[in-house]
């Protein structure tokens, strides 16, 4: 009797992705992170003379431009609160903080932002609490470092009335008109057994997919299931290496914080349908000119130093393949 073989360990890894995003400000939008730069929280009021803060450029009720900004205060009530025990890179503090929601005085809605406090024990809801300012305010939400307890005055004075909005035209030196935020997202990523199975096949030089025991189509990457038929795929099978253009993109763009993609443009990116496939995989054409790739063009990988995927695909010098045999995989 022999043992049972063990199945094959499932892939896991961190990933991180990462993009710079690069927006436009309207009017609204512009003053309120001018303002912030200046030590000045502003809102806008809507139709009904509610004032919003953050405020938007149009009105969430009737959808109308709004552009009538008022000054609110510095200082607000919590009305709802999280703790955040475990604060990630490039959160507002690098302590145990709470996330609260603020509505600052003169203001109908409210902002979301970190509170500095020792710990749960210490935040309530209705608790009073201001601004802290940042040493460096370049116009960005990040001016609020954070908000702070707001003792109040000290016993025997009087209370400091709660600040109504006031008016205010929107106009600064040097306004703020663009931003960008570098957008992060840091996961572990598990590709499953299938495609585990394939990036296995792929450090040999080989291209794995499954096929479906109802229809009989492969499909590369394979995605475990059939999207067609719902079943579950586990019959394996090697398709290519080689493979057919059937349809291509010119890129004109290059690539940005990118370190593996140092591309000169233009260059192609292909969907190619590998020999015995049915699902065309996406991969960069190279060793022909840009102008010169063409539906059809039969092509082979060439892979990266250490065999790890195809870093582009060569065309092979055959003819090209007829449109009949790749039109079902355009």
């Amino acid at each position: 009797m022999t043992a049972a073989a063990s199945p094959p360990e499932v892939l896991r890894a961190p990933l991180v992705v990462e993009f710079p995003f690069t927006r436009s400000l309207g009017p609204v939008q512009s003053a309120f992170l001018t303002g912030l730069r200046e030590g000045v929280v502003l809102g806008v009021r809507t139709s009904d003379g509610k004032v919003m803060v953050p405020p938007t450029e149009y009105d969430p009720v009737t959808a109308e431009e709004v552009r009538e900004l008022v000054e609110v205060a510095a200082t607000g009530t919590v009305t709802t609160w999280a703790w955040n025990g475990e604060p990630r890179p490039q959160q507002p503090l690098a302590t145990p903080f709470a996330w609260v929601l603020v509505r600052l005085d003169g203001a109908d809605t409210a902002i979301l932002h970190a509170l500095d406090a020792p710990g749960p024990e210490a935040v309530t809801t209705g608790m009073r609490v201001r601004v802290r300012w940042a040493e460096r305010r370049t116009g960005a939400i990040t001016d609020i470092a954070c908000f702070e307890p707001d003792a109040g005055p000290s016993d025997g004075e009087p209370t400091a009335p709660r600040r109504d909005a006031t008016p205010h035209d929107g106009h600064f030196a040097d306004a703020v008109t663009g931003i960008v935020a570098e957008a992060r997202l840091d996961y572990t990523y598990s590709p499953g057994r299938a495609q585990t199975a394939y990036i296995g096949g792929l450090s040999e030089r080989r291209t794995v997919g499954e096929r479906c025991p109802s229809c009989r189509k492969v499909y590369v990457p394979p995605r475990g299931a059939c999207p067609t038929c719902g079943v579950a795929t586990t019959d394996r099978v090697e398709v290519g290496p080689a493979g057919t253009v059937t349809t291509y993109c010119i890129v004109n763009i290059k690539a940005a914080h990118t370190a593996n993609l140092d591309i000169e443009v233009p260059y192609v990116y292909a969907h190619i349908a590998l020999d015995g496939a049915d699902l065309a995989l996406h991969g960069r054409i190279g060793g022909i000119p840009y102008d010169r790739v063409r539906m059809g063009l039969r092509v082979e990988p060439v892979w990266t130093d250490g065999g790890r995927y195809p870093d582009h695909y060569r065309p092979t010098g055959e003819p090209d393949a007829d449109y009949d045999a790749y039109k079902e995989l355009i």
